[in-house]
């Protein structure tokens, strides 16, 4: 029997962190995360090199910090502290299922986990280690999204894997308007320029400028990480056009 090897050998997955809610309205849901860590945890062992990004938006938003009267850069700041939560969360679970990773933080932070070095990521990587980069780009102004592109493109990765709540880009939100058209491949021009709300513009300018293909899918479906690492599944393709 031949044994296929995956479409893709070292992939950046992009988490939101609502995606660790479940269905709860903040914070962490346990039973949401052991599911997301076996997703990765099986990705791995395909043999797949795995890095992830995890966004904070299950406990603090910065544009929402801004409308409660902070000021935009410290707002930022408490969103990318927010990160280095989520990440060590989910190192602590991917650890409890004995997945090697480490967590490298943008924002120097030597007690909890380690400074984010490019070739220090790389060895990780090397190894066998799923790498959680933490603390978005360590800047203000930019989101987790860029940060997930531009770790994409630091690590050489083949692909950038978007988990999202949805299956896909759609026109609209599918769960507010019932016939949103669905989006099979898309280029990057497209999205810029139908100002779908995918991931922000600098993340898809930064991908398009370094040739890395983006992949978005539902992170809520079982086994839809290992099968679009795969090349299948239901997903929307973000490359050239």
């Amino acid at each position: 029997m031949i044994i296929e090897s995956p479409k893709y050998n070292r992939v950046l997955l992009k988490l939101s962190g609502e995606g660790l809610m479940g269905e709860r309205e903040y914070g962490f849901d346990p039973e949401a995360m052991d599911r997301i860590a076996q997703e990765i945890k099986a990705v791995c062992d395909m043999g797949v090199q795995v890095c992830l990004v995890i966004g904070a938006g299950n406990i603090f938003r910065g544009l929402k910090g801004v409308a409660a009267g902070l000021d935009r850069s410290s707002a930022d700041y408490m969103g990318m502290l927010a990160t280095v939560m989520n990440a060590i969360g989910v190192q602590s679970i991917l650890e409890r299922m004995n997945v090697a990773n480490r967590v490298l933080s943008a924002i120097p932070m030597t007690t909890v986990c380690e400074p984010y070095i490019r070739r220090r990521a790389l060895r990780h990587m090397e190894k066998g280690r799923v790498v959680i980069f933490a603390a978005g780009t360590g800047n203000p102004y930019f989101t987790t999204d860029t940060a997930a592109a531009l770790r994409a493109a630091e690590m050489n990765c083949d692909v950038l894997l978007k988990g999202t709540q949805v299956d896909g880009v759609y026109s609209d939100d599918p769960n507010l308007v019932a016939d949103a058209e669905r989006y099979s491949e898309l280029s990057y021009q497209d999205v810029l320029t139908k100002n779908l709300k995918v991931m922000d513009a600098s993340a898809i300018s930064l991908c398009r400028e370094n040739l890395i293909p983006i992949v978005v899918f539902s992170i809520h479906s079982n086994g839809a990480f290992a099968r679009v690492v795969n090349g299948e599944g239901k997903s929307t393709l973000i490359c050239e056009g």
